[in-house]
């Protein structure tokens, strides 16, 4: 059993900086991706950021300048530098992993989310 915890929303005014965490636990013998997504009230669920098993990252282009996706050395835990956030950034933020299967495909793992709040 995987088990994700989340830290680190909040409430911050425009302009201002959070780091959210995402502590993976439990049975892992290795993890391809870490990453974030976000989902504002009334919107589909988006992709905010992901790194790979060999460093690669990906940003939504709303966020590239501004956030900044990292792991630790173990890469069981991820973070998530948001600096410059806007209103717009206002959602609940998931973490997510992907780890492979005995089959050769990959399974999601979601944290609980972790809302953020970017006041004007």
């Amino acid at each position: 059993q995987v088990r994700l915890e989340e830290s680190g929303g909040g409430l911050v005014q425009a302009g201002g900086s959070l780091r959210l965490s995402c502590a993976a636990s439990g049975t892992i013998l290795s993890v391809r991706t870490m990453g974030w997504y976000r989902q504002a009230a009334g919107k589909q669920r988006e992709l905010v950021a992901r790194i790979t098993d060999n460093g690669r990252t990906t940003y939504a282009d709303s966020v590239k300048g501004r956030f900044t996706i990292s792991r630790d050395n173990a890469r069981t835990t991820a973070y998530l530098q948001m600096n410059s956030l806007k209103p717009e950034d206002t959602a609940v933020y998931y973490c997510n992993i992907q780890l492979p299967t005995s089959i050769g495909g990959l399974y999601d793992y979601w944290g609980q989310g972790s809302r953020v709040t970017v006041s004007s």
